[in-house]
């Protein structure tokens, strides 16, 4: 099923779960910030918003916010 295709893209299902997970126009799949900051720049009025994610010192401030809320979702609280 899903999880097959998962594997053939190199995916871990559970990871697939976790993090947002985009092919791009290559066929590279990017994961977690780079799947929002891929999707953001096809979207005109989000660029400037992809390129603030992009910058080094606020992209690794919101991957931790990212696994924080994403754990806190998968705990069943939040």
């Amino acid at each position: 099923g899903r999880d097959e295709v998962l594997r053939q893209e190199g995916i871990d299902p559970d990871s697939a779960l976790r993090e947002l997970h985009v092919k791009d126009s290559e066929g590279t799949i990017h994961r977690e910030m780079d799947a929002y900051i891929l999707l953001m720049s096809r979207v005109p009025v989000l660029k400037p918003l992809a390129w603030l994610i992009g910058l080094p010192m606020i992209r690794p401030l919101l991957a931790r916010l990212y696994h924080s809320w994403v754990d806190r979702r998968l705990s069943g609280q939040g």
